[in-house]
Order: structure tokens, then C-alpha cells, then sequence
């Protein structure tokens, strides 16, 4: 990249940079120094040449998802008419809000078959006490008695059988007349919606009605090719970017490598994991993500932005003092995020300045 000076930079730059020279009566003009004033030093940054191991950065593209592991699908309890929805695609939910209200033949028809249950277990009752009273007394035999009681038992359990089945379709939540609410099993967000007011469900219904989802952590999938397969590992740090938010850089780790390929594709997915604090990442977004992992080979790095490319060189700002500076050429191995990689011009310690280096930079090369 070339970097390009302003006019107006460099008028700007007398007011933080200055030359002195020394002169004697009898002597030529001596070189100039370039120098450091206090007010520059305040705009600049000093960075120091370290090693370390290599960074590779690999780019990948994916889609933003929903953990499976915080979602939870809403299936209807049984048949019915939808009465009202009470929540919209992307509302917030807390666990037992009502989502929907649905009107069925079958929880009235098992409220009634209840109550009918009820009362053959009260017959029932009544004459296992009489034939017991019956067989106490030698009146009736032990075969009617157990046949009695036989009976009242065979009427409980129905009712049992009716209760749990009640249970199972809406529990306290559903009443004699057949209406029964449709409630959030978990607080998060309405990712899904598949049903509307007056719309009617079948017994044979096999799909969901809603998906609520908690989205504190998303995960974002991506392919790998199978050129790249062995520069991604669990455990890596991943940086997300993403259209909606093109500034913004959302760290994560790759929680999960697939071990297969895609037989049509022939690309690996792997799964990045994300915290989402500000709800800002939603399902369904693009992504683009740069998986970083650390090779063997170890160089001296500085920070990228400290390079100053020129008719296809690249040169750095040496620091030694506030009147010492130099520039230096260095020759790049690679740059990898906010690191630049040297093959050679710097010594480990070395100090480079990193911010606003362009304006001593063309004062130290100024003929």
C-alpha cells in the first residue's frame, strides 16, 4: 500500500516537527536534525520490534446461526383453531409468556370424558363399599368383593389416564371448554412464527409453531476447503466482521471441526462460537471471518500500521530519541492482522513509531 502525503499534512507538520543547524561564519550549512516537539508527541505512538511466532490469517465466509443448544421448538398440543398469537417474529419473551390461544374439540372432549370418569368412579366406589359391608357379613362372596373392587380400580386408572392426557396438552393451562394457551418455555426471542390467527391445526401437524431463542452466544458456520483443511483447529481464535456492522470486529473461538466433507461441495464446515452481549449478531446474517492460528517459525514483528510502503519499498520510523530518528528500510515477510512480519532491517528492541510516522518520515527524506 501507498501512503500518500496531504499538502495541508505537511504545511501542518512545521508546527510539531523542527530542524535546527548549526553554522559558523566561515562554515557551508551543516546538516539539519529533525526533532520531536511536545506537541507531536503527543500525536505519535512508539512501538517496540519483538518475536514471535508467526500468525496466519485464513479467510472464510459464513452464515451467523442460533445455538441449538439455547432454542427450543414449540409444537401445538393437539388439534385446534388459533384463536389469538400474542407475539410477533423477533419479539423478546420471558418463560411462560402466553404465545397463542388455541381452541380444541379434543381437550374439551377430554375435560368431558373426564367428568364422566369421575362419576363412574364414584359408582364405582360406592358399590365396592357395599359388597365389602356384604362380605364382611358372609352375604356376598369374595368373587363379587373382587370383582367390586376390580372395578373401582379400572375407573381410577381411566381417570388417571385422562388427567395425564390433559396434562400432557396444556395442563393447567387449558379449560373445560376446550380453550388452551400455547406458553414460552424459556425466555429469549421469537425466532420463528409458522402460525396465525384463524389458522387450523391438524392432528397430523408435524410442524413446529414457534422457535424461541436465547441469542446471548450465536454461532456462525463456515466452509473450509480442502486445501485450507489443516489451518483450522479447535481451539483457534476466529475475528467476525459482518455487513451490518462493516467497523466492528467480534472475537470468537472455533468450537467445532467437522471430520467429514461435503460429498457435492467437497468443503469442511467448521462452527464458531460468539458472544452476543449486545444482541447485535442475528440469525441469518453474512459473515466473514479470519481464523488466526500461529505457526512454528518465529520472526521479528512490529505493528503494521508503523509500515510506510514508497515506490515499492517499505520503510519504518526508527526511534532512538527525541532528535535521533532514522528511516529505515525493512524487508516484509508478511503481514497478518495488525502485525507486520520482517525478514530483515530491524534488530529485536528496536523502536518504531506507529502513528502519524508519515509526517517525520518526509521530513527525514526531504532533500
Amino acid at each position: 500500500m501507498k501512503i500518500s502525503q496531504p499538502i495541508t499534512a505537511i504545511l501542518f507538520s512545521s508546527a510539531f516537527i523542527f530542524s535546527c543547524k548549526e553554522k559558523k561564519d566561515d562554515q557551508v550549512d551543516a546538516p539539519q536534525k529533525i526533532c520531536i516537539t511536545d506537541s507531536m508527541e503527543r500525536i505519535i505512538r512508539i512501538d517496540s520490534a519483538t518475536t514471535s511466532n508467526i500468525e496466519s490469517e485464513l479467510k472464510l465466509s459464513g452464515e451467523i446461526s442460533f445455538s441449538d443448544s439455547k432454542v427450543v421448538k414449540v409444537f401445538s398440543f393437539s388439534s385446534g383453531k388459533v384463536m389469538k398469537v400474542k407475539v410477533s417474529q423477533g419479539d423478546k419473551v420471558s418463560k411462560g409468556q402466553v404465545l397463542a390461544v388455541i381452541k380444541s374439540v379434543e381437550v374439551a372432549g377430554n375435560y368431558s370424558d373426564l367428568s364422566t370418569s369421575g362419576n363412574d368412579v364414584t359408582i364405582a366406589k360406592r358399590q365396592l363399599d357395599n359388597e365389602e359391608s356384604l362380605y364382611k357379613n358372609g352375604i356376598a362372596s369374595e368373587r363379587e368383593y373382587l370383582e367390586a373392587k376390580e372395578n373401582y380400580t379400572k375407573a381410577l386408572t381411566s381417570v388417571q389416564k385422562l388427567k395425564e392426557q390433559i396434562n400432557i396438552n396444556g395442563g393447567g393451562h387449558t379449560t373445560a371448554g376446550g380453550t388452551y394457551v400455547i406458553t414460552a418455555p424459556m425466555a429469549g426471542y421469537v425466532v420463528e412464527k409458522k402460525i396465525s390467527e384463524g389458522a387450523f391445526i391438524r392432528n397430523d401437524n408435524s410442524e413446529n409453531m414457534f422457535t424461541i431463542g436465547d441469542i446471548s452466544d450465536v454461532w456462525v458456520y463456515a466452509n473450509v476447503y480442502e486445501t485450507d483443511i489443516a489451518k483450522v483447529k479447535e481451539g483457534y481464535k476466529a475475528a467476525v466482521t459482518t455487513l451490518a456492522y462493516p467497523d466492528k470486529v467480534f472475537t470468537g473461538v472455533i468450537d467445532k471441526v467437522s471430520q467429514v466433507l461435503d460429498p457435492e461441495t467437497k468443503v469442511m464446515k467448521i462452527r464458531v462460537k460468539l458472544k452476543n452481549d449486545n444482541l447485535q449478531l442475528k440469525p441469518e446474517m453474512f459473515a466473514n471471518i479470519a481464523v488466526i492460528n500461529k505457526e512454528g517459525q518465529q520472526a521479528i514483528n512490529i505493528p503494521a500500521a508503523s509500515i510506510i510502503s514508497e515506490n515499492g519499498n517499505n520503510y519504518v520510523v526508527v526511534y532512538h530519541s527525541k532528535c535521533d530518528l532514522k528511516v529505515q528500510q525493512v524487508e516484509l515477510l508478511k503481514i497478518s492482522g495488525d502485525k507486520a512480519y520482517l525478514k530483515s532491517g530491524l534488530q529485536i528492541g528496536e523502536k518504531v513509531i506507529s502513528a502519524n510516522q508519515i509526517l517525520l518520515f518526509r521530513a527525514l527524506t526531504e532533500k
